[in-house]
């Protein structure tokens, strides 16, 4: 039995900005959409929340 262990990394592919949400998407094997959806949203209440977790994720998350 194979298993493939997945890293978490930024996406190259899958990117709108940083490719912070299509990593995520990828290491979770969800739809990047989902990510983007709650990054947004945390945007909302006065931006700090979502844009601080995100540039954080940037920092974070090495390249792929």
């Amino acid at each position: 039995m194979t298993t493939q262990r997945t890293y978490l990394r930024r996406s190259r592919q899958n990117r709108m900005i940083a490719g912070v949400c299509g990593g995520l998407a990828e290491f979770f094997g969800l739809s990047a959409f989902w990510f983007r959806l709650a990054f947004l949203i945390a945007l909302i209440p006065g931006g700090v929340p979502g844009l601080g977790l995100y540039l954080l994720c940037w920092l974070i998350i090495p390249k792929a």
